[in-house]
């Protein structure tokens, strides 16, 4: 009786190429969709060392410039919106009404006229914002 059992035994085998084909489709959408992902308006910062913002410190306003002036304001998960100086002024001013703690950054572009950053600074000072920080991108290591 024993020796029928031992011919009767099935090993169970599991196919493995449907997980693999799930994989790869899941591996194709994830490159096709991670360039898409990069949030913010294209602007080409300059390179300087930086110290990065504390991991603890709550979202921050963002106001980026381009290199034609256009201005944009970015208040933490909202995406990036073009404004004009008055509407610039009144958000940043309501945001910081909700948390004043919150740190204020002006993205400029490189290679646009300085005057585009001296811009958002005085209109951050309309605002009433009491500190303001300059995003770079880290220099490359050689």
């Amino acid at each position: 009786m024993a020796r029928s059992r031992s011919r009767n035994r099935v090993i169970a085998e599991i196919n493995v190429v449907p997980y693999i084909d799930v994989m790869l489709v899941l591996l194709i959408i994830f490159m096709v969709t991670a360039p898409l992902l990069k949030q913010g308006v294209e602007v080409d910062l300059p390179n300087t060392p930086a110290n990065a913002l504390d991991v603890n410190s709550p979202d921050p306003i963002v106001v980026s410039v381009d290199k034609e002036g256009l201005m944009y304001l970015s208040l933490g998960s909202d995406s990036d919106t073009s404004l004009l100086a008055d509407n610039l002024i009144n958000q940043v001013r309501n945001a910081l009404v909700d948390n004043p703690l919150r740190p204020v950054l002006v993205r400029g572009d490189a290679n646009g006229p300085y005057n585009n950053v001296v811009k958002i600074l005085v209109l951050l000072q309309q605002a009433k914002v009491g500190s303001v920080g300059l995003v770079t991108e880290p220099e490359a290591v050689q």
